[in-house]
């Protein structure tokens, strides 16, 4: 532990008085002992408040769908992940011996669950305060850096809009085909607008992500045909 305890003082400026509980948030549920699972959970909301309070105060005309957006862009698990190698919190984990085989410290859902239970713990261990000064830190520039809401929009949304803003039809989404066994289903979608020749495809394990990957398609052909 010596060598993590070194790397948080380093990398996120913070020393714990309870050594423990950085311990338990390092520790995956594939190895022995108390695993993270808690203190991810507690973790998890300590940052959603945190990140809202954040994105609130740096953007003052933001209305609530483009501060949810905005919240969830940071949150989600692919942006944990992402920030939790950047700061090289795989390489402290604490994981079962089939974990460290198959790669388990480079994997994005492990990744972003630690460094959830690292916030928790550290809420436990020096209260809220401490654990909003280590999100800051942590987050870095991507808390001063925040995209434009308007480019979070989902690709449904965007075709919508884009639509809406020139007076023409909503798209039409036609369900084309779904294959795979019941629990791996693959669902293929159409989308047409009306007036326009093209059609275009997608796929998806669900019909909402099937709808997203054609709308988006869409888009592309649509921006290149108003330019």
């Amino acid at each position: 532990m010596d060598k993590a305890l070194s790397w948080l003082a380093d990398t996120l400026d913070y020393q714990f008085s309870d050594p423990q509980l950085f311990e338990q948030s390092l520790t995956h549920r594939s190895s022995p002992g108390a695993s993270n699972e808690r203190l991810e959970f507690l973790g998890d909301a300590v940052l959603d408040f945190v990140v809202s309070d954040l994105v609130y105060l740096a953007l003052p005309d933001a209305d609530e769908g483009d501060l949810s957006r905005l919240r969830a862009s940071l949150v989600k698990d692919t942006s944990l992940a992402e920030l939790a190698a950047d700061l090289g919190l795989g390489e402290h984990l604490i994981l079962g011996s089939g974990e460290r085989k198959t790669g388990g410290h480079r994997r994005e859902s492990i990744l972003a669950d630690a460094l959830e239970a690292l916030f928790g713990a550290v809420f436990l261990d020096a209260g809220f305060d401490a654990a909003r000064k280590i999100i800051q830190k942590a987050f870095g520039n991507r808390l001063l850096d925040l995209p434009d809401p308007r480019d979070l929009r989902d690709p449904k949304t965007r075709l919508q809009e884009w639509l809406q803003a020139r007076q023409m039809d909503l798209p039409d989404y036609s369900l084309v085909k779904v294959s795979g066994e019941a629990h791996r289903q693959k669902f293929e979608i159409r989308c047409a607008v009306d007036g326009e020749k093209a059609e275009t495809t997608g796929t998806g394990s669900s019909r909402r992500n099937a709808e997203q990957q054609s709308a988006e398609r869409m888009l592309m052909i649509l921006a290149e045909s108003d330019e």
